[in-house]
């Protein structure tokens, strides 16, 4: 006889941690743009301060804007009964251990470990869950590290934006799955110093030949961004990269299989509820 095997179909994603519902959703919309605008408004109305001075006026507002944000969106959920305790006692676990692998490797030469750890959690977890812990996680390692200043809530945002694209990937399993989110990780790491120098590039002054010029153009001014983050940080940039491209590929199935069974022992579903019929 000739055995009949299954076919070789995508492992069944876990139910998301944070299940986004309306409210959720608008509000993560509304903190993109918000975000969008925090990073990009030197660009639209050509203002220009001296060396040093990167958004020192404007980033406590901007702190003191997304933490409400942040906020709201597990308030919106918990009031939907989309997020429980376990999902939040969980979101501190995985926050705590981005946090701890920053003390160590505090972006020393880009050597940044911690980033596979937000891509496969918002991987297993979904992406609203990405985007709640990458901003947390954030913030708690920068209180470890001391890494408290005007350029935090850019960093928040941008890692934010990380995990939420991570949480948004299609199924696929084994080897491919690991070689989709090694892919991603290269290129979040690269997008992420990217905005990470944006946030100072309009205040930089003289201090490099392709400094912002105000009056100039939005086009061209982000034409001088992209050769200022060429020739100033792709190597530190490359090195996150490669940090988590390793990671991932060489830590990924164990860590992936130990949220999943995680995932599943917490039983992140919602509650089944049987109603007579009419």
């Amino acid at each position: 006889m000739t055995a009949i095997t299954a076919p070789d179909l995508p492992e069944p994603r876990s139910a998301p941690a944070i299940r986004l519902g309306a409210r959720s959703s608008l509000l993560i919309a509304l903190t993109t743009v918000f975000g969008v605008v925090a990073f990009a408004w030197p660009l639209f109305i050509h203002q220009h301060a001296g060396q040093n001075t990167a958004h020192n006026g404007d980033a406590p507002w901007i702190f003191v804007a997304l933490i409400p944000l942040l906020l709201a969106i597990v308030m919106a959920e918990l009031s939907e009964g989309a997020i429980d305790a376990k999902a939040v006692a969980l979101l501190g676990i995985l926050a705590a251990c981005y946090a701890a692998l920053r003390v160590p490797s505090p972006g020393i030469n880009g050597f940044e470990p911690e980033w596979f750890v937000l891509i496969l959690a918002a991987r297993v977890f979904g992406r609203g869950f990405g985007f709640v812990l990458g901003a947390t996680a954030f913030f708690a390692s920068a209180l470890i590290t001391g890494g408290v200043g005007p350029w935090l809530p850019f960093q928040m945002l941008a890692a934010a934006w990380v995990g939420f694209g991570a949480g948004c990937l299609p199924p696929m399993k084994g080897w491919a799955e690991r070689g989709m989110l090694a892919a991603y990780g290269a290129v979040a790491a690269l997008v992420y110093g990217l905005l990470t120098n944006f946030w100072f590039w309009p205040f930089v002054g003289s201090a490099t030949k392709w400094q912002f010029v105000p009056g100039l153009g939005t086009a061209a001014n982000l034409h001088r961004f992209i050769l200022f983050d060429l020739t100033t940080s792709m190597g530190f940039d490359l090195t996150r990269a490669a940090t988590t491209v390793v990671m991932v590929l060489v830590l990924g199935r164990p860590v992936l299989a130990a949220l999943r069974r995680a995932a599943r022992r917490a039983v992140f579903e919602p509650e089944v509820r049987f109603v007579e019929p009419v």
